[in-house]
C-alpha cells in the first residue's frame, strides 16, 4: 500500500494536487490536514488529481467534500480530475457528483478554470 501523500505543483492560475494512496479512515487525518493546507495556499483555483488514489472509502468522500467546503469558504474554486471509476461510480451513487465537479484531466480541469 502507497503512503498517503500531496503534492502540490502551480500550472498557470490553477494549483494542482496529485492525491495519492488510499483515502479511508485511516488516512483521513492526514487528507484533512493536506486539504487545509492546500486551501491556505491561497490560490484562486484548485485541482485535486485523484489519478493516483487506489482506494476511497466514506471517510475519503468526505475530506473531499470538507475540502470543498473549506474552498468555498475562501471563494476558491476546487474540482477533481483523472478519477479513477471506482472513485467515479461513489461520487455518481452518493449524488456528490453534483457537488464536486469532476473532469476526466487536469488539463481539461485547467481549460475551465482559464488556466
Amino acid at each position: 500500500m502507497a503512503d498517503p501523500s500531496i503534492e502540490m505543483t502551480t500550472s498557470g492560475r490553477c494549483l494542482v494536487a496529485r492525491v495519492s494512496g488510499e483515502m479511508d479512515y485511516l488516512t483521513d487525518p492526514v487528507f484533512r490536514a493536506g486539504f487545509k493546507e492546500l486551501i491556505a495556499q491561497g490560490k484562486r483555483f484548485i485541482v485535486l488529481d485523484l489519478a493516483g488514489v487506489s482506494f476511497c472509502d466514506s471517510a475519503g468522500l468526505n475530506a473531499l467534500l470538507g475540502a470543498r467546503r473549506q474552498a468555498d469558504a475562501v471563494g476558491a474554486v476546487l474540482v477533481l480530475a483523472c478519477v479513477p471509476d471506482a472513485l467515479r461510480r461513489i461520487l455518481e451513487m452518493t449524488g456528490a457528483d453534483h457537488v464536486l465537479r469532476v473532469f476526466d484531466t487536469v488539463t481539461e480541469a485547467e481549460a475551465f478554470m482559464g488556466g
